[in-house]
């Protein structure tokens, strides 16, 4: 079997479409983010309690 007849995993194929750092940082923007909408939502939620 030659080099280009080998299954690449999909991680190599991943990482070379995107740096892992870039990856890193998407995954870690996307929980930072919902994170921060969370804590939004919940401070109009215990707000709107409090009327």
């Amino acid at each position: 079997m030659s080099q280009a007849e080998k299954p690449v995993s999909v991680r190599m194929r991943l990482e070379s479409k995107f740096p892992r750092g870039l990856v890193i940082r998407l995954i870690a923007y996307l929980f930072v983010g919902h994170l921060f909408a969370f804590f939004v939502y919940l401070l109009f939620v215990l707000g709107a309690e409090n009327q």
